[in-house]
């Protein structure tokens, strides 16, 4: 049963290790590639028009969210919100329980 746990361990930390390699070679891949985009155009308009900003702006919200789910960072719903929750209804009783159940 040890050897279980510590197997489930491994395996849970090798998800989170390759979700946050994933996040990291996403970050990377954007400062490379809005670098590029930054250089095209001050060669082509000298920043008349910062058009790589569209750019930087669009795939910066992608990447944090992807931040977000990479390091398991949630202000409003996290552990400690759903341990307060989970103590909360096994506090309550069955009958308060099913009145929050409206589709039932």
């Amino acid at each position: 049963m040890e050897n279980l746990d510590k197997e489930n361990k491994y395996i849970k930390a090798k998800e989170r290790v390759e979700k946050i390699k994933k996040f990291y070679n996403n970050l990377l891949s954007y400062v490379i590639f809005i670098g590029l985009l930054a250089g095209l155009n001050y060669y082509i308009d000298h920043w008349n028009y910062p058009w790589f900003l569209w750019a930087a702006f669009g795939w910066g919200i992608g990447l944090f969210f992807h931040a977000i789910k990479a390091f398991d960072w949630n202000p409003f719903f996290g552990k400690e919100w759903e341990e307060r929750k989970i103590k909360e209804y096994m506090s309550k009783g069955d009958s308060d329980y099913k009145k929050t159940q409206h589709w039932e």
